[in-house]
Protein backbone atom coordinates (compact mmCIF):
# COMPACT_ATOMS: atom_id res chain seq x y z
CA UNK A 1 0.00 0.00 0.00
CA UNK A 2 3.16 2.30 -0.01
CA UNK A 3 2.99 3.57 -3.73
CA UNK A 4 -0.56 5.58 -3.96
CA UNK A 5 -2.15 5.23 -8.15
CA UNK A 6 -3.07 8.92 -9.09
CA UNK A 7 -3.40 9.55 -12.33
CA UNK A 8 -1.19 11.86 -14.53
CA UNK A 9 -3.75 14.59 -16.02
CA UNK A 10 -2.75 15.63 -19.08
CA UNK A 11 0.12 18.81 -19.25
CA UNK A 12 -1.38 22.16 -19.01
CA UNK A 13 -0.85 24.23 -21.84
CA UNK A 14 -0.93 27.51 -20.33
CA UNK A 15 -0.35 29.00 -16.76
CA UNK A 16 -4.38 29.54 -16.29
CA UNK A 17 -4.34 25.82 -16.76
CA UNK A 18 -1.12 25.44 -14.71
CA UNK A 19 -2.74 26.93 -11.50
CA UNK A 20 -6.46 24.75 -12.28
CA UNK A 21 -4.56 21.88 -12.21
CA UNK A 22 -2.77 22.80 -8.80
CA UNK A 23 -6.18 24.09 -7.49
CA UNK A 24 -7.44 20.54 -8.27
CA UNK A 25 -4.74 18.69 -7.14
CA UNK A 26 -5.08 20.32 -3.66
CA UNK A 27 -9.27 19.69 -3.64
CA UNK A 28 -8.18 15.75 -4.09
CA UNK A 29 -5.33 14.80 -2.42
CA UNK A 30 -6.96 14.63 0.54
CA UNK A 31 -9.81 12.98 -0.61
CA UNK A 32 -8.18 10.53 -2.25
CA UNK A 33 -6.41 9.43 0.63
CA UNK A 34 -9.38 9.57 3.34
CA UNK A 35 -11.03 7.25 0.72
CA UNK A 36 -7.79 5.19 1.08
CA UNK A 37 -7.84 4.94 4.65
CA UNK A 38 -11.25 3.90 4.98
CA UNK A 39 -11.72 1.54 2.10
CA UNK A 40 -8.35 -0.29 3.93
CA UNK A 41 -10.02 0.29 7.78
CA UNK A 42 -12.88 -1.50 6.26
CA UNK A 43 -11.70 -4.61 3.74
CA UNK A 44 -7.49 -4.43 4.41
CA UNK A 45 -4.84 -5.64 6.90
CA UNK A 46 -5.86 -2.50 8.83
CA UNK A 47 -8.83 -3.75 10.38
CA UNK A 48 -6.42 -5.26 13.22
CA UNK A 49 -5.11 -1.91 14.06
CA UNK A 50 -5.86 -0.49 17.31
CA UNK A 51 -5.14 3.60 17.17
CA UNK A 52 -4.39 4.82 20.37
CA UNK A 53 -7.02 7.40 21.49
CA UNK A 54 -6.14 11.11 21.22
CA UNK A 55 -5.68 12.60 24.67
CA UNK A 56 -7.77 14.69 26.43
CA UNK A 57 -5.77 17.00 27.16
CA UNK A 58 -4.78 17.58 23.60
CA UNK A 59 -8.41 18.06 22.69
CA UNK A 60 -8.31 20.70 24.86
CA UNK A 61 -5.16 22.51 23.93
CA UNK A 62 -6.10 22.21 20.49
CA UNK A 63 -9.78 24.03 21.18
CA UNK A 64 -7.74 26.63 23.42
CA UNK A 65 -5.80 27.57 20.24
CA UNK A 66 -8.09 27.73 18.08
CA UNK A 67 -9.42 31.03 18.97
CA UNK A 68 -8.67 33.95 17.39
CA UNK A 69 -7.47 34.95 20.27
CA UNK A 70 -5.97 31.86 21.89
CA UNK A 71 -7.47 31.50 25.59
CA UNK A 72 -3.76 31.55 27.54
CA UNK A 73 -5.36 31.06 30.98
CA UNK A 74 -6.55 27.32 29.60
CA UNK A 75 -3.15 26.57 27.86
CA UNK A 76 -1.52 27.77 31.52
CA UNK A 77 -3.91 25.19 32.92
CA UNK A 78 -3.53 22.28 30.73
CA UNK A 79 0.37 23.12 30.92
CA UNK A 80 0.15 22.60 34.94
CA UNK A 81 -2.10 19.99 35.05
CA UNK A 82 1.06 17.62 34.61
CA UNK A 83 3.65 17.71 36.50
CA UNK A 84 6.04 16.16 34.06
CA UNK A 85 4.61 18.58 30.97
CA UNK A 86 5.14 21.73 33.66
CA UNK A 87 8.71 20.30 33.99
CA UNK A 88 9.23 20.42 30.53
CA UNK A 89 8.27 23.90 29.50
CA UNK A 90 10.55 24.94 32.02
CA UNK A 91 13.65 22.82 30.91
CA UNK A 92 13.10 24.29 27.53
CA UNK A 93 12.24 28.32 28.76
CA UNK A 94 15.71 27.77 30.42
CA UNK A 95 17.18 26.09 28.13
CA UNK A 96 20.23 27.67 25.98
CA UNK A 97 17.74 28.38 22.71
CA UNK A 98 15.31 30.47 25.19
CA UNK A 99 17.61 31.13 28.68
CA UNK A 100 18.10 35.39 28.75
CA UNK A 101 18.90 36.62 31.94
CA UNK A 102 17.36 34.66 35.57
CA UNK A 103 15.78 31.48 35.10
CA UNK A 104 12.24 31.00 34.89
CA UNK A 105 10.38 29.34 37.86
CA UNK A 106 6.40 29.59 36.80
CA UNK A 107 4.60 28.50 34.27
CA UNK A 108 3.52 31.67 32.99
CA UNK A 109 7.27 32.81 32.78
CA UNK A 110 8.01 30.09 31.10
CA UNK A 111 4.99 30.71 28.39
CA UNK A 112 6.23 34.20 28.75
CA UNK A 113 9.73 33.09 27.12
CA UNK A 114 9.10 30.19 25.05
CA UNK A 115 6.04 32.52 23.11
CA UNK A 116 2.83 30.72 23.14
CA UNK A 117 2.98 29.09 19.59
CA UNK A 118 6.43 27.17 21.05
CA UNK A 119 4.53 26.57 24.12
CA UNK A 120 1.64 24.65 22.20
CA UNK A 121 4.20 22.83 20.24
CA UNK A 122 6.43 21.45 23.27
CA UNK A 123 2.98 20.37 24.82
CA UNK A 124 2.13 18.62 21.67
CA UNK A 125 4.94 16.64 21.34
CA UNK A 126 4.68 16.14 24.86
CA UNK A 127 1.34 14.35 24.86
CA UNK A 128 1.93 12.45 22.03
CA UNK A 129 5.16 10.93 23.46
CA UNK A 130 3.15 9.70 26.48
CA UNK A 131 0.37 8.49 24.55
CA UNK A 132 2.04 6.64 22.28
CA UNK A 133 4.77 4.33 24.05
CA UNK A 134 7.63 2.63 22.74
CA UNK A 135 9.56 -0.06 23.82
CA UNK A 136 11.44 -2.10 21.57
CA UNK A 137 15.51 -1.47 20.75
CA UNK A 138 15.08 -0.50 17.30
CA UNK A 139 12.77 2.41 18.59
CA UNK A 140 14.63 3.20 21.83
CA UNK A 141 15.36 6.78 20.26
CA UNK A 142 12.18 7.10 18.50
CA UNK A 143 10.55 10.55 20.47
CA UNK A 144 13.72 11.98 20.86
CA UNK A 145 14.37 11.54 16.38
CA UNK A 146 10.84 12.69 16.66
CA UNK A 147 11.50 15.90 18.36
CA UNK A 148 14.60 16.69 16.29
CA UNK A 149 12.72 15.99 12.76
CA UNK A 150 10.06 18.75 13.87
CA UNK A 151 12.49 21.06 15.07
CA UNK A 152 14.45 20.65 11.55
CA UNK A 153 10.88 20.86 10.02
CA UNK A 154 10.34 23.98 12.13
CA UNK A 155 13.53 25.68 11.39
CA UNK A 156 12.80 24.86 7.49
CA UNK A 157 9.20 26.33 7.62
CA UNK A 158 11.17 29.74 8.17
CA UNK A 159 12.98 29.58 5.46
CA UNK A 160 9.72 28.87 3.02
CA UNK A 161 7.73 31.57 3.02
CA UNK A 162 3.83 30.44 2.81
CA UNK A 163 4.71 27.10 4.57
CA UNK A 164 3.04 27.09 8.42
CA UNK A 165 5.58 26.50 11.17
CA UNK A 166 2.79 24.59 13.13
CA UNK A 167 1.82 22.25 10.47
CA UNK A 168 5.23 21.97 9.54
CA UNK A 169 6.32 21.08 13.42
CA UNK A 170 2.67 18.55 13.24
CA UNK A 171 4.27 16.72 10.57
CA UNK A 172 7.50 16.50 12.24
CA UNK A 173 6.37 14.65 15.39
CA UNK A 174 3.90 12.96 13.28
CA UNK A 175 5.75 11.36 9.93
CA UNK A 176 6.92 7.73 11.36
CA UNK A 177 4.23 7.14 14.48
CA UNK A 178 3.11 4.40 12.54
CA UNK A 179 6.17 2.60 13.61
CA UNK A 180 5.40 2.25 17.52
CA UNK A 181 1.76 1.88 16.45
CA UNK A 182 2.27 -1.19 14.52
CA UNK A 183 4.71 -2.37 16.55
CA UNK A 184 1.92 -2.78 19.72
CA UNK A 185 -0.61 -3.89 17.14
CA UNK A 186 1.26 -6.44 14.42
CA UNK A 187 2.49 -9.81 15.43
CA UNK A 188 6.42 -10.19 13.89
CA UNK A 189 6.33 -6.35 13.52
CA UNK A 190 9.85 -6.01 15.61
CA UNK A 191 11.56 -8.29 13.65
CA UNK A 192 10.19 -6.51 10.60
CA UNK A 193 12.00 -3.44 11.77
CA UNK A 194 15.30 -5.15 11.96
CA UNK A 195 15.03 -6.97 8.94
CA UNK A 196 13.28 -3.69 7.09
CA UNK A 197 16.98 -1.91 8.67
CA UNK A 198 19.20 -4.50 7.56
CA UNK A 199 17.85 -4.74 3.86
CA UNK A 200 19.61 -3.01 0.73
CA UNK A 201 17.90 -4.19 -2.04
CA UNK A 202 14.56 -2.55 -1.15
CA UNK A 203 12.84 0.57 1.15
CA UNK A 204 11.93 0.16 4.21
CA UNK A 205 7.93 0.68 3.44
CA UNK A 206 8.48 -2.38 0.80
CA UNK A 207 9.85 -4.23 3.39
CA UNK A 208 6.77 -3.24 6.28
CA UNK A 209 4.38 -4.50 2.87
CA UNK A 210 5.75 -7.25 2.33
CA UNK A 211 5.80 -8.39 5.25
CA UNK A 212 2.29 -6.94 6.85
CA UNK A 213 0.12 -5.77 3.64
CA UNK A 214 0.51 -2.21 4.80
CA UNK A 215 3.39 0.06 5.66
CA UNK A 216 4.10 2.74 8.71
CA UNK A 217 3.15 5.77 6.24
CA UNK A 218 -0.50 4.33 6.09
CA UNK A 219 -0.60 3.99 9.84
CA UNK A 220 0.63 7.24 10.45
CA UNK A 221 -1.96 8.62 8.45
CA UNK A 222 -4.52 7.23 10.59
CA UNK A 223 -3.50 7.60 13.73
CA UNK A 224 -3.21 11.62 12.57
CA UNK A 225 -6.37 11.58 10.89
CA UNK A 226 -8.19 9.91 14.08
CA UNK A 227 -6.51 12.57 15.99
CA UNK A 228 -7.95 15.01 13.96
CA UNK A 229 -4.70 16.51 12.51
CA UNK A 230 -4.82 18.75 9.41
CA UNK A 231 -5.72 16.76 5.90
CA UNK A 232 -2.58 18.18 4.54
CA UNK A 233 -0.53 16.61 7.16
CA UNK A 234 -2.43 13.51 7.30
CA UNK A 235 -1.93 13.27 3.17
CA UNK A 236 2.13 14.46 3.87
CA UNK A 237 2.58 11.40 6.58
CA UNK A 238 0.68 9.32 3.80
CA UNK A 239 2.27 10.22 1.45
CA UNK A 240 6.12 10.70 2.69
CA UNK A 241 7.81 7.75 0.99
CA UNK A 242 6.28 8.56 -2.32
CA UNK A 243 8.87 10.87 -3.24
CA UNK A 244 8.72 10.22 -6.22
CA UNK A 245 5.65 12.56 -6.65
CA UNK A 246 7.02 15.89 -5.85
CA UNK A 247 7.49 18.25 -8.68
CA UNK A 248 4.52 16.49 -10.20
CA UNK A 249 0.82 17.85 -10.65
CA UNK A 250 -1.14 14.88 -9.10
CA UNK A 251 -0.91 15.58 -5.24
CA UNK A 252 -1.21 19.27 -3.72
CA UNK A 253 1.43 21.73 -3.71
CA UNK A 254 1.36 22.11 -0.02
CA UNK A 255 1.31 18.47 0.38
CA UNK A 256 4.68 18.38 -1.83
CA UNK A 257 6.26 20.79 0.14
CA UNK A 258 5.90 19.11 3.46
CA UNK A 259 7.05 15.51 2.03
CA UNK A 260 10.16 17.68 0.03
CA UNK A 261 10.78 19.55 3.61
CA UNK A 262 10.46 16.40 5.55
CA UNK A 263 12.69 14.72 3.52
CA UNK A 264 15.78 17.50 3.97
CA UNK A 265 14.67 17.56 7.76
CA UNK A 266 15.35 13.89 8.16
CA UNK A 267 18.70 14.34 6.40
CA UNK A 268 19.64 17.67 8.69
CA UNK A 269 18.75 15.48 11.01
CA UNK A 270 20.94 12.70 9.97
CA UNK A 271 23.98 14.75 9.74
CA UNK A 272 23.55 16.38 13.10
CA UNK A 273 23.79 12.92 14.73
CA UNK A 274 26.87 11.99 12.56
CA UNK A 275 24.88 9.03 10.57
CA UNK A 276 25.07 8.03 6.85
CA UNK A 277 22.85 9.21 3.91
CA UNK A 278 19.69 7.16 3.21
CA UNK A 279 19.05 5.72 -0.20
CA UNK A 280 16.06 8.56 -0.02
CA UNK A 281 17.82 11.30 0.04
CA UNK A 282 20.42 10.13 -2.41
CA UNK A 283 17.52 8.90 -5.12
CA UNK A 284 15.22 12.57 -4.44
CA UNK A 285 17.37 15.18 -3.07
CA UNK A 286 18.03 16.82 -6.34
CA UNK A 287 14.11 17.17 -6.84
CA UNK A 288 13.20 17.96 -3.32
CA UNK A 289 15.85 21.19 -3.41
CA UNK A 290 14.38 22.04 -6.40
CA UNK A 291 10.79 22.16 -5.24
CA UNK A 292 11.75 24.20 -2.40
CA UNK A 293 13.94 26.33 -4.02
CA UNK A 294 17.01 25.65 -2.08
CA UNK A 295 20.79 24.36 -2.71
CA UNK A 296 23.33 22.54 -1.20
CA UNK A 297 25.23 25.60 -0.75
CA UNK A 298 21.70 26.42 1.85
CA UNK A 299 21.81 23.84 3.91
CA UNK A 300 25.58 24.27 4.77
CA UNK A 301 24.68 27.71 5.64
CA UNK A 302 22.08 26.69 7.95
CA UNK A 303 24.56 24.30 9.86
CA UNK A 304 25.20 26.39 12.74
CA UNK A 305 21.21 27.58 12.99
CA UNK A 306 20.47 24.07 13.06
CA UNK A 307 22.89 22.80 15.75
CA UNK A 308 21.05 24.91 18.27
CA UNK A 309 17.28 24.20 17.16
CA UNK A 310 18.79 20.49 17.35
CA UNK A 311 20.36 20.52 20.74
CA UNK A 312 17.59 22.84 22.42
CA UNK A 313 15.10 19.62 20.86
Amino acid sequence: MSQTTLPAPAAPATASATAAAQTSAAAGTSQRVAQELDQARRTGPLRQIQIPPCPTLLVRLRAAMAHAEPDLGEVSRIAGSDVAMSATLLRNANGPLHAAGQPVHTIGQAMNRLGLKQTAALMTGFLLRHAVPVNHPQLRRFWERSALRAAAMRFLAGQLPGLDPDLAHLYGLFSHVGQPVLLQCVKGYGGTLVEAGARIDRSFVATENANHRTDHAVVGAMVARAWHVAPVVVSAIRLHHDLGLVGGQTVDPEVQTLVAAGLVAEHLMRDHEGLDAEADWTQHQAAALHWLGFSSDDLADWQEALQAAMDAA
